[in-house]
């Protein structure tokens, strides 16, 4: 029983409250450590630049499921997912390492298939692979990625910079890797009552691409730098735009104020929200893993911002006397809640 009320008490916690349990006794003994845990990467002082580190684990069973994710695939978003952080802290990544934990059923061409989508991310984006580790598992397969990176210290973006009157503003489109994911666990579900049945894809090329595929946006961060616009907060939706949002405000101490009819969300993810009967909204609000990056920037950067291609204002920063709030497509305030992806909850 005592067991259990554990268990339970994790899963209240929520991934950042867990985080936050765990590491609040430790104290930094370094003055290189400039910030540690708490925001997208930790803050190294490196010379002229700060070095920038972040490492995410991809589990078996819990972060992708072998039954429909190309080995190729899964190998090129490990290593973009880590990448992610470092842009969401306006850094450029330099160099990863990959550490892997395989069990009997991995094959060394298979190895070999994860390697090569792992080389394809770092050639797109210009990383190093630079080491590692391997190991065996009785439970399925672990990839843990730490990517290290460089930026300047007057550069540096954190999740706490957001300020009042400032404008939240979201890059590409969000909710077509969680209906992506839908279609997928529905198809695996059907395939599994009926091996002869063929799965129905086809029609969703770009909702299936950015579940299994997804990509960082290292441009729109040059598009701002040539604009003289440095975000006063970042991070990158990972969680869902509303729980993500909502870390920006409370490590910010401030508010905010979302308009549904702003949030960018691409035509063929409200084609397949509509065959899930599902509101695209929810989706994008909620579903998590679309890896866009969302900041806050000066309001006096209005037009310029307007102007870039793949940057969507979609509200403003409030001060705390008001609650964080979606205002619906119909004109209705209605309490923005953090409803994203919680790693603890089943």
């Amino acid at each position: 029983m005592k067991e259990s009320k554990n268990v339970a008490s994790i899963g209240s916690m929520g991934e950042f409250g867990l985080i936050n349990h765990l590491t609040k006794n430790f104290k930094h003994v370094n003055k290189s450590t400039l910030t540690a845990v708490g925001d997208d990467a930790a803050v190294i002082e490196c010379g002229a630049d700060c070095m920038l580190v972040t490492t995410d684990l991809l589990v078996e069973g819990v972060h992708f499921d072998l039954m429909y994710t190309p080995l190729r695939h899964l190998g090129y978003k490990s290593v973009v997912v880590n990448l992610s952080d470092i842009y969401a802290m306006n850094g450029k990544p330099e160099q990863i390492t990959v550490s892997i934990a395989i069990s009997a059923k991995i094959t060394l061409t298979a190895l070999d298939e994860l390697y090569a989508g792992i080389k394809a991310a770092c050639e797109r984006y210009g990383v190093d692979l630079i080491g590692g580790d391997t190991t065996t598992s009785i439970t399925g397969m672990t990839i843990s990625v730490t990517a290290l990176g460089r930026v300047k210290r007057d550069e540096i973006c954190y999740r706490s910079g957001a300020k009042i009157n400032h404008l939240v503003c979201v890059t590409g489109n969000l909710g077509a890797a969680y209906l992506g994911l839908q279609l997928l666990e529905r198809e695996k579900e059907l395939y599994l009552k009926d091996p002869n049945t063929q799965p129905e894809i086809s029609g969703y090329p770009y909702c299936i691409e950015r579940i299994l595929k997804p990509e960082n946006t290292p441009a729109i961060l040059q598009l701002l730098r040539e604009n003289n616009i440095l975000p006063s907060a970042m991070m990158d939706v990972s969680d869902g735009l509303s729980s993500d949002i909502l870390h920006i405000c409370s490590q910010s101490g401030v508010s905010c104020k979302i308009f549904e009819d702003k949030i960018p969300i691409h035509p063929e993810t409200r084609l397949l929200a509509e065959e899930f009967h599902l509101d695209p909204s929810i989706a994008a609000l909620n579903g998590g893993e679309d890896y866009e990056l969302l900041f806050t920037a000066d309001p006096v950067h209005y037009e310029k911002l307007s102007a870039i291609e793949g940057i969507h204002v979609i509200g403003y920063i409030t001060d705390t006397a008001n609650q964080p709030v979606l205002v619906a497509r119909n004109g209705v305030e209605v309490a923005l809640k953090a409803q994203g992806w919680n790693h603890f909850n089943k």
